[in-house]
């Protein structure tokens, strides 16, 4: 048996899911991508499992190589708590409006500090990272914030959920997030958002790697 060292673009927290995790992994043995994607599903605990296998160029690294990470967080605003996606979801009985919790998360697209969503043990040279898009929706009872970033500071999507929650129940201006961004003071914003509801849903790298790119979900969401 070889032990094998796997690098990934991102270590999530506890309760955090991912539909679309890439690893990498060296090895000298020579094996159809079938029969990696099988095997290795064969010897992986049941909540984890292998979508596609493929030989990448030696220059290639899962997570020095990624370009941006896109996550997609998933609130079930209902009265009453959900049951079987329990764990898949985050329950938030007062009603939401996703509209403003939209409106209010526009401030922070492009290239700002993060500092007021970073979190204290946050590890990470810069609080500077770069946003892609963030889009606000509801799906019936579903609410889901999906952000695309160049990278993410430690708890920043969960962070900037928490405080999206407070707009949308009506208990911050819509300005709120934008003054929340300016201030650079983590005390300054809501409670961190639970993992429960959070998904990394993509990975991109630049196009000569040429990679699969699987629906990324979760649940009922195909794109």
């Amino acid at each position: 048996m070889n032990l094998l060292t796997c690098s990934a673009p991102g270590v999530p927290d506890a309760g955090v899911h991912g539909t679309g995790q890439v690893v990498h992994f060296e090895t000298t043995a020579l094996r159809k991508d079938a029969a990696w994607t099988l095997g290795v599903n064969a010897n992986l605990p049941g909540d984890i499992a292998v979508r596609w296998v493929k030989t990448v160029p030696d220059d290639f690294h899962a997570r020095f190589s990624a370009t941006a990470r896109r996550y997609r967080y998933i609130i079930y605003n209902h009265r009453l708590r959900p049951a079987v996606l329990a764990k898949g979801v985050t329950h938030y009985y007062e009603p939401l409006d996703a509209e403003r919790m939209h409106r209010a998360a526009q401030c922070l697209l492009g290239e700002n500090d993060f500092t007021s969503f970073r979190a204290v043990q946050c590890q990470s040279r810069t609080p500077w990272r770069n946003v892609m898009h963030i889009n606000v929706t509801r799906h019936g009872p579903y609410v889901v914030v999906d952000i695309k970033a160049n990278a993410f500071v430690h708890h920043m999507v969960r962070n900037i959920v928490g405080s999206l929650l407070e707009v949308g129940a009506h208990n911050q201006p819509e300005s709120w997030i934008a003054e929340l961004l300016a201030a650079r003071d983590r005390t300054l914003a809501a409670a961190t958002a639970k993992a429960e509801g959070l998904y990394l849903v993509a990975v991109d790298y630049p196009d000569r790697f040429d990679l699969p790119k699987p629906p990324m979900g979760p649940l009922f969401l195909a794109d």
